[in-house]
């Protein structure tokens, strides 16, 4: 996920992707506490995509 793909959504559209970000987050983070994770990376994948989102709604809301 690029930040220019980001940029390109609406607000609503931002909020339903950072719900499914966090539940992604949270899926994978029980599949660590449980040992069933095999790619430990797609954690921080899942982490730096929340960030950039959330960075992207800074944006938007500052510029209304």
């Amino acid at each position: 996920m690029k930040a220019s793909e980001l940029r390109a959504k609406s607000a609503d559209e931002l909020n339903n992707e950072l719900v499914e970000l966090r539940r992604a987050q949270f899926s994978l983070r029980m599949q660590l506490a449980t040992q069933q994770l095999n790619k430990v990376d797609q954690l921080v994948k899942v982490r730096k995509d929340i960030a950039r989102l959330k960075t992207v709604a800074a944006e938007k809301a500052k510029q209304v």
